[in-house]
């Protein structure tokens, strides 16, 4: 799937950096997958879904079979993950990002 730079012509929202996309700004949109700044798909770096520092990109044991542009961008850093229930936060951290999923406890 690939990413189309197109003037929006409604405002949206990056998934990536979680701001705003105003109307005539250009955006790159992609079908079922969203719309990002043209900054934003410039990204080498994903942010933890936990604490949203880095999520250590350069370092993960999946580097070599990642592929930036088409992962999800709800990766978590090491640290996070060697916490004592991260899977627990990571569904507190979701859940408070994308409230619209309406996830139940």
């Amino acid at each position: 799937m690939s990413w189309r730079k197109i003037p929006m012509k409604f405002p949206g929202t990056c998934i990536v950096c979680n701001e705003k996309i105003e109307v005539n700004e250009i955006g790159l949109w992609a079908k079922g997958l969203g719309v990002k700044h043209e900054k934003c798909s410039e990204v080498k770096e994903l942010k933890c879904a936990i604490c949203n520092g880095p999520a250590g990109c350069q370092t993960c044991e999946f580097q070599d079979n990642c592929d930036i542009e088409k992962v999800s961008q709800l990766c978590i850093c090491k640290k996070c993950s060697e916490e004592k229930s991260p899977f627990e936060l990571y569904q507190k951290s979701i859940k408070k990002k994308l409230p619209l999923l309406n996830l139940k406890s």
